[in-house]
Order: C-alpha cells, then structure tokens, then sequence
C-alpha cells in the first residue's frame, strides 16, 4: 500500500490552537520551555489558519 493512500490528517482548528497561546501567555512570563512552546504554536497555528484558507478557497 503507497503513503499516498492513507488518510490525512484532519487539519488543525486555529482557534484551539489560539487557546493554547493564550493559556501559555496567561501564566506569567515564559521559560525557556515555554518560548519554544509559544513558537511551536506559532508554527502550528500559522499552518492550521492557511489550511482553513486553502478549504475555503
């Protein structure tokens, strides 16, 4: 079976994504852990918002 046949992955919902940011902002300033976190969201939640844009389009 090739790899193009397994499904996808249901897109991420920005707004969750958006939740999580905010919940890690909300608790004070950021360690260390916690930048590398707010930039992985960052990442994560730029892609969700272009997935929503290209089912939109």
């Amino acid at each position: 079976m090739s790899e193009s046949s397994a499904p996808a992955a249901a897109p991420a919902d920005p707004a969750v994504i958006n939740c999580r940011i905010r919940a890690l902002l909300g608790r004070g300033e950021l360690t260390p852990a916690g930048r590398e976190e707010y930039g992985r969201l960052l990442v994560e939640w730029e892609a969700a918002v272009r997935a929503e844009q290209e089912l939109a389009a």
